[in-house]
């Protein structure tokens, strides 16, 4: 496949509108809808890793449709009724699918190059943390696209109808929606038996990936090896297609497919945890005395430093030996909906955690203040308001002297807070020193074993 003849097909085929109906709705669906894909410490602009995830989470939409215009590019000769002419030339028919294929492929991936150097280049304003452990992630998602329109050819190709780009490009969807909901996830129970969904070994051979979480946690490289041989095989069915003139060569050409679905599924992980992994070096932590964060978050480790050994200073005033020692970034990674682990000496933080999101300087010592006192029960990846935030309200302003609501708290919940709170905290200031210690005590025993209601410790009831 020479220069010209590239050219040439690239003039007169579908693949350039191929690489335009891949990328044009895709940087819409990131610019022009509000997601978890803009905020925070996961945003698809803000570290290499997350940028690479929110990319290939893309491919829910992206591979059918690159699955369609592949068979759509497919049905080109049968639709110019050139078919056996060409058969007659002396040309190779695989010479003539490798073009066909590798115009479609440059396309392709050069419109998810581009969307990923989008966001590259906004990733490189925002972080401190460059490395290329993303770069595999991006890859595999190019492959995907890559093999899916090759199949999609071969199919054209083999079944010369109007109806086979649509009914491709549909199964290819209720392919990713089943791997993303029920054939792709296995029903687990936590620790404290709340039912979840956890991925399995075949949700793997879906392009897309999990919602990113944390900066931090990427695919492990048994994952990249078991996908990349499902799509060599996926490819090597649509190639083999593409040169097949006779049924009994269309039927061997599915072997490709079926072995690199079952070497695939020998090589990829079935356990959760394998699938998605910490990498270790973006986690390795960066420290100022006892403050620390990871390296995807060094460049906020100058703001974070006073306000954390002040809020250390003030808890040490408020509890003596009992207060932490030191602050740092969380990298525990647990299963959805499990029950959070804290440390009695550590005061571990989010930074998209509400009230830690929007702090700065000293309402960044409350909220660490209020972090260190009362953590926070909400299983993993839940989200609610009630006894923790009434608690850490009512903790900091034991500790500060003054009540107030905490950064963070929604406009809609300040008057309920206030109402909550200001009893408790008049009826908790209005004890002994001794006593009232006593009770903060009970309330941080409560707190970081997620036993009880630290608000109701806190208003003279009974920890549970």
């Amino acid at each position: 496949m020479n220069g010209r003849v590239l050219r040439i097909e690239l003039r007169r085929s579908v693949a350039p509108w191929a690489g335009l109906v891949v990328l044009a709705p895709a940087l819409a669906f990131l610019y022009l809808l509000n997601g978890a894909w803009w905020s925070g410490t996961t945003a698809w602009t803000a570290q290499w890793t997350p940028l690479a995830l929110w990319t290939r989470s893309l491919l829910f939409y992206l591979w059918p449709l690159a699955v369609g215009l592949g068979a759509l590019q497919g049905l080109r000769d049968h639709r110019s009724k050139m078919s056996e002419l060409l058969t007659s030339t002396p040309r190779p028919a695989r010479h003539r699918a490798a073009t066909l294929a590798g115009a479609t492929a440059i396309t392709l991936a050069s419109a998810f190059a581009f969307l990923v150097l989008v966001g590259g280049v906004q990733v490189l304003a925002h972080t401190e943390y460059t490395h290329l452990g993303w770069l595999p992630i991006s890859l595999v998602g190019a492959l995907f696209l890559v093999a899916g329109a090759v199949l999609g050819m071969g199919a054209g190709r083999a079944l010369p109808s109007p109806l086979t780009p649509p009914a491709l490009a549909m199964g290819a969807f209720v392919f990713t929606v089943l791997m993303y909901t029920s054939l792709g996830r296995t029903e687990t129970d936590t620790a404290d038996g709340v039912t979840s969904t956890e991925p399995n070994r075949v949700s793997l051979l879906s392009p897309t990936v999990e919602e990113v979480r944390e900066a931090f946690v990427t695919l492990s490289a048994s994952v990249h090896v078991g996908q990349t041989l499902w799509l060599l095989g996926m490819a090597g069915t649509g190639f083999a297609l593409l040169v097949a003139v006779t049924p009994r060569a269309r039927l061997t050409a599915l072997a490709p497919v079926l072995a690199g679905a079952a070497i695939a599924l020998l090589v990829l992980p079935a356990d959760p945890r394998r699938m998605y992994v910490v990498d270790e070096a973006a986690a390795e932590l960066v420290c100022d005395g006892p403050v620390c964060v990871t390296k995807t978050q060094r460049a906020r480790l100058a703001d974070l430093a006073g306000p954390g050994k002040e809020a250390l200073r003030l808890l040490h005033g408020a509890l003596g030996d009992q207060a932490p020692v030191s602050v740092r970034e969380n990298t525990a990674v647990l299963p959805e909906g499990s029950t959070p682990k804290w440390s009695r000496k550590t005061v571990l933080l989010d930074f998209d955690d509400d009230i830690v999101a929007a702090a700065k300087g000293k309402e960044l010592t409350r909220a660490l203040i209020a972090k260190g006192m009362v953590p926070g029960c909400t299983p993993v990846g839940w989200s609610g308001f009630g006894g923790d935030e009434y608690a850490q309200t009512v903790a900091v302003g034991w500790v500060l002297g003054d009540l107030k609501p905490l950064g963070g708290t929604p406009t809609s919940m300040r008057r309920e807070v206030e109402a909550e709170t200001r009893p408790v905290w008049k009826e908790l200031k209005a004890l002994p020193r001794a006593g009232q210690l006593s009770r903060i005590n009970s309330m941080r025993a409560a707190a970081l074993s997620c036993e009880g209601d630290p608000f109701e410790v806190l208003s003279g009831g009974a920890s549970r």
